[in-house]
């Protein structure tokens, strides 16, 4: 069998796999055991166990399940409802404050938790009832909580990126620098969209004076400034260390989730049930990543064995696109890939076959990084397969319906993707940063 022919199949098979409802990570090791015997022979069974080895004593990935940890923590540990309650209070003479207030609430959150899930669940449950009984329109409330959960994901220390690094070969550290100010640019777009939005559309938000009259525990400037000391710490003792090369990824990790616990305390939030649940929870969400990744490496190992990426290559060239040709096609493979897969699958399945090739055209890593992982950022919003809506559906109040959502994060993508476009056309936003902490 010709190696052309070995890869239509495999990504036939991933596509019936997909569209068929089975777990992609067993999807992915399943095909590349399949194909490895027809096209490569019993080798693969020796693939399967040096892959495996390669990854789980992956150093820099001890970092995924220490952050998510820390996240998990935080969501139970009160300091975002104790903000979110801060910021209510000083935004409440503003029209459209506690949209506001969610937006900067999620932009400090996702700074502490890397995780998108704790962000959108946490102010899922805390901001949405709060706007839709206030009087806020549905859409718009959906739309602020599920975009600005997001935020987690990008913002660093987001998993994304330290999954990121060891594929690309970019330093996480760098990747970290450099997904600050377009995370912080993102959350600050999302605030002009809301400024605009009220105005133009009337009756999107309550009054101010409405607002006023839900305001209920009063806070000092100097009792509100202190809520915020534990978050401002963590960011500190977590980004701090990473930025300024007091610690790396890894090493900060493990600051971050011995802060996560000390806070909790603090916040007299502590007990060893919550504790247990957010063991629970780390274990959760690292053994599905590590399932996604080791069934991604081999499926890939095997493509790669079977001659894939030279029949890629070779099909990508002949295009005659271009660089910038190229790297469209890459980062639309991507976008449309993240309405049916999860950004693990994708990342492991697509970077290794299509990164050397956007390499060879002498494109910055770290710049092409970026831009996948503001792509991947829409596949958070972009049904069918958009978990933060389907986490915001999880803990939505009643009357919110999967419509509301549906409508309200349309605004927000197109946000993203614009944004996107400003960042392939002026690469210092993302290049900025890294080059002053170089």
């Amino acid at each position: 069998m010709t190696p052309e022919t070995l890869v239509l199949l495999m990504f036939v098979g991933i596509v019936i796999g997909i569209f068929s409802g089975f777990p992609i990570a067993f999807t992915l090791a399943g095909l590349g055991i399949i194909f490895g015997l027809v096209g490569w022979g019993p080798h693969v069974f020796a693939l399967i166990g040096s892959k495996t080895f390669t990854l789980t004593t992956n150093y820099t990935l001890i970092a995924i399940p220490l952050f998510v940890f820390m996240g998990s923590m935080l969501s139970s540990s009160g300091i975002a409802d104790e903000a979110y309650n801060v910021m209510n209070q000083w935004l409440r003479k503003v029209k459209g404050g506690l949209a506001y207030a969610t937006v900067i609430i999620c932009t400090l959150f996702a700074a502490c938790t890397g995780i998108v899930g704790a962000s959108v669940t946490t102010m899922g449950l805390l901001a949405l009832p709060a706007m839709v009984n206030r009087g806020y329109n549905k859409s718009l409330s959906c739309g602020v909580v599920s975009s600005g959960g997001t935020l987690g994901i990008l913002i660093p220390p987001s998993i994304m990126l330290i999954m990121y690094g060891p594929i690309s070969g970019v330093s996480v550290v760098k990747l970290f620098s450099a997904a600050f100010v377009p995370g912080l640019i993102l959350a600050a777009l999302y605030m002009i969209y809301i400024f605009i939005a009220i105005r133009v559309k009337k009756n999107q938000v309550p009054t101010t004076e409405e607002e006023e009259m839900y305001s209920k525990k009063k806070y000092t400037l100097f009792g509100g400034l202190i809520t915020f000391v534990p978050i401002m710490f963590l960011i500190l003792a977590v980004l701090g260390a990473i930025f300024f090369g007091i610690a790396a990824p890894t090493e900060a990790a493990a600051v971050g989730a011995l802060g996560s616990i000390i806070i909790a305390i603090a916040y007299k939030r502590f007990t060893w049930s919550a504790l247990r649940k957010a063991a629970v929870e780390t274990l959760e969400t690292s053994a599905m990543i590590m399932y996604v990744a080791i069934g991604a490496n081999l499926f890939t190992g095997v493509f790669f064995a079977v001659g894939g990426s030279g029949v890629v290559e070779n099909f990508v060239t002949n295009l005659g696109f271009g660089p910038y040709g190229v790297l469209a096609l890459f980062l639309l493979i991507i976008f449309f890939l993240g309405m049916i897969i999860d950004w693990v699958g994708i990342f492991l399945l697509i970077l290794p076959i299509f990164l050397p090739i956007i390499y060879s055209y002498g494109l910055n890593p770290l710049w092409v990084g970026m831009l996948v992982c503001i792509v991947m950022q829409t596949s958070f919003l972009t049904p069918p397969y958009a978990l933060s809506l389907f986490y915001l559906k999880g803990v939505a109040p009643k009357g919110v319906t999967i419509n509301h959502i549906y409508k309200g994060v349309i605004p927000f993508v197109l946000i993203q993707v614009v944004f996107l476009f400003f960042c392939i056309i002026f690469p210092k936003i993302v290049l900025w940063l890294p080059e002053i902490l170089r």
